[in-house]
């Protein structure tokens, strides 16, 4: 796919203004995000991705959509679990409810800064090394495997290397000041804790990007879709959190069902890797005869261990809601 500078320009461009309709319409007035209103949000994102979607469709060929739909959905996928440390982020710097989607809005603006620049360096080594989809491959697996391993056990939020940097260096005040980052005391410019949660918000989903960016370029090489689908997901993520804050600990089963999505995009690379080897001392560097699996069946596994993993996750919540008065 050839992706003409234009259209990257006008992608951002439709980016941004999506962002100011955001900021302008819910962060003019601080509020608390009612169930109601994330919904309407939530249902207008996933639209504009499905329209972002048909334009492909339309314009370049259903093999460029079907790769943004794939790399869509996992990545909104692997960002639920984002969800989980962000809350423990938001209880633990006790930003005020009114406050929060300021903090996640500039958070995500933050994390897509820097997944774009990942994304630029992931390409290029890519497209320098085909060799990488190996260590990809592999690392997604083990990844899947740890996820599984861990799953019951607590999520927990321990201030990275940045966070501890910029407590030390910035004069930072006890309290929040309104929506306000920088406030003058005593003529003395300081930061609040807004600024501090914000920058925490956008470094720790970089970290969840390290196995999620890897995951999409299983799905295309093409760093177009690589970051609209990145950049789809965040923007509807925001509001996500919102509307299943309250719902988070009924998905009992979504480590599961994340680490076999992981575990099967692990295996897709290796794949693609040995479909189009050139490793010397592998097959005499000759490309290894194994099956290649589409962007359809990829697009069809994932949303169906989503939806399988959903499924189950509410009917064991339901049955041990019914249970728990029986046991009382």
């Amino acid at each position: 796919m050839n992706v003409p500078m234009w259209l990257w320009l006008a992608t951002l461009g439709g980016l941004i203004v999506l962002l100011a309709i955001d900021l302008v319409i819910v962060d003019r007035k601080p509020h608390e995000v009612t169930t109601g209103e994330a919904t309407r949000w939530v249902v207008f994102y996933v639209a504009c991705a499905l329209a972002f979607a048909g334009g492909l469709w339309w314009f370049a060929g259903a093999q460029p959509a079907g790769e943004f739909l794939a790399g869509y959905i996992t990545e909104y996928s692997l960002s639920v679990d984002n969800l989980f440390v962000f809350v423990i982020i938001m209880t633990t710097f006790a930003v005020p409810r009114v406050h929060q989607h300021r903090v996640l809005l500039i958070g995500v603006v933050l994390a897509l800064v820097m997944r774009g620049v990942f994304i630029a360096l992931g390409s290029v080594v890519i497209h320098q090394f085909s060799a990488v989809f190996y260590l990809f491959g592999a690392f997604l697996i083990y990844t899947g495997i740890q996820l599984a391993r861990h799953r019951n056990e607590g999520e927990e939020y321990e201030e990275n290397a940045l966070i501890r940097f910029a407590r030390k260096v910035l004069p930072v005040t006890d309290d929040y000041h309104g929506a306000k980052s920088f406030i003058r005391v005593a003529g003395r410019r300081m930061v609040t804790p807004m600024l501090i949660v914000m920058i925490a918000i956008g470094t720790t989903d970089l970290l969840f990007a390290l196995d999620s960016i890897p995951a999409i370029f299983a799905l295309t090489k093409e760093p177009f879709l690589v970051f609209t689908a990145n950049a789809f997901a965040l923007m509807g993520l925001r509001q996500l959190y919102f509307l299943i804050d309250g719902l988070l600990d009924r998905l009992v089963y979504l480590s599961i069902g994340l680490s076999v999505v992981l575990g099967f995009i692990g295996v897709k690379l290796i794949l693609e890797a040995l479909h189009e080897n050139s490793l010397p001392f592998l097959n005499g560097g000759q490309p290894v005869p194994v099956p290649v699996i589409s962007t359809g069946l990829s697009l069809a596994v994932i949303g169906g261990i989503l939806a399988v993993t959903t499924v189950a996750s509410l009917v064991k919540t339901h049955m041990s809601g019914k249970a728990s008065p029986e046991a009382g």
